[in-house]
């Protein structure tokens, strides 16, 4: 049985995996992963029980029960490194023997759910919309590092896109890379209440997502040469800076993922939310009502 290397499997003294410093047992097999730390709080207030809390560096993780049903709640940070980090030590934590440091022979099979707030590059979603997302496409560069094998609908979303960016002459500055989300997960949020469709990932929050201040973008023109876009009925909603890792890492290690995100801001009208908290606790809420 091959036993991984120290370095690759980096285990505290107390046992607990190096980043995130918790031990197996401290986590739900469904994972609610937050970008903001403060939004772990805020998630946790719906459990009926708190069993475990703990926070390292800016990972804060949180589980406890609804019902019969336990959950953690987890901070991941801002951005597809931190995502990269998350559910790599997650996997390991269901999936590995953290002592011997070995691969377990039973696969246990994870579900991760991001919720997130995002902005929309289509001008017919408004601000406090409620999205969904079937599958993730990167700008991020972080899963050309992977080997992934795609199934076929992911297949065709990218030989899709591809040839629709051919078709406009239209070249991002990375090679996009595609994922798709756990259909048993996503059957939970449907529309009129969810707009289902794709999330795009960036690596940054000014540049790549085409924000300016006093340094120039140098795809000015991204929200207007992507809206017309559509595959199978599902247009290209939101931008923002997670869900493309999520999906990926979740596809190849054999986990079920799904992102869920509140439209804070409209990019192609410049709208933006008055009350962002308030969108927050739109999302969450909307999350339990459906979910739990």
């Amino acid at each position: 049985m091959r036993k991984l290397k120290n370095a690759d499997l980096i285990v505290n003294k107390d046992g607990s995996i190096y980043h995130l410093g918790i031990k197996p047992e401290d986590i739900a097999d469904t994972i609610i992963l937050v970008g903001d730390p403060q939004r772990v709080q805020k998630v946790s207030k719906h459990f009926d029980s708190i069993e475990f809390t703990k926070q390292k560096r800016e990972f804060i993780t949180c589980t406890g029960r609804v019902g019969n049903q336990r959950l953690t709640v987890m901070a991941t940070g801002i951005g597809v490194d931190n995502i990269d980090i998350v559910i790599n030590e997650l996997d390991a934590l269901a999936n590995v023997d953290l002592q011997n440091r070995t691969i377990n022979a039973n696969h246990k099979q994870l579900n991760f759910i991001r919720l997130g707030t995002s902005g929309a590059v289509r001008s017919d979603i408004p601000v406090a919309s409620l999205v969904a997302a079937n599958y993730g496409i990167g700008f991020d560069g972080l899963m050309l590092f992977y080997k992934q094998q795609l199934n076929q609908d992911t297949q065709a979303l990218q030989a899709s896109f591809n040839q629709y960016l051919q078709s406009i002459n239209f070249e991002f500055p990375i090679e996009p890379t595609y994922a798709s989300a756990s259909e048993a997960l996503l059957s939970h949020f449907e529309a009129p209440k969810w707009r289902q469709g794709i999330t795009a990932t960036a690596t940054g929050f000014y540049g790549p997502q085409n924000r300016q201040i006093r340094a120039a973008s140098i795809i000015p023109d991204l929200f207007e040469q992507v809206e017309p876009f559509e595959f199978k009925g599902l247009h290209l909603t939101n931008l923002e800076m997670e869900t493309s890792a999520i999906f990926g890492l979740s596809n190849i290690l054999g986990h079920n993922s799904l992102a869920l995100n509140v439209i804070l801001a409209n990019r192609r009208t410049g709208d933006f939310a008055a009350d962002h908290t308030a969108m927050e606790r739109l999302l969450i809420r909307s999350f339990f009502e459906d979910f739990c």
